[in-house]
């Protein structure tokens, strides 16, 4: 997703950070949720951008081709997940919830 000019997006607060990834490593309706809106996910689990930053949603959103990764891999990924999540810049990371 391109971001307008200027616009940061904002990191995910930590405490959401760790209930995204453990819906994801273990809900299967979660997952669909996701997958469909990831904006209606991060709601669910907290998430709230501030003001002027560009909500994270749109930036993890998968494309409807994409297969979101599995349960196991998020699981065992989820270090990297979770440091890629609370820095700003790496919200450009929706292909990291995708299946290879």
């Amino acid at each position: 997703m391109a971001t307008e000019k200027g616009a940061k997006p904002a990191p995910l607060d930590p405490k959401v950070t760790k209930k995204l990834l453990d819906k994801l490593s273990t809900d299967n309706e979660f997952r669909r949720l996701f997958k469909k809106d990831a904006h209606a996910a991060l709601t669910q689990v907290g998430y709230k951008a501030d003001a002027g930053a560009t909500p994270a949603g749109g930036c993890l959103q998968l494309k409807p081709t994409d297969k979101i990764a599995p349960k196991a891999k998020i699981a065992r990924d989820r270090a990297k997940l979770e440091k890629a999540l609370n820095v700003p810049v790496s919200f450009m990371c929706a292909k990291d919830f995708s299946a290879d």
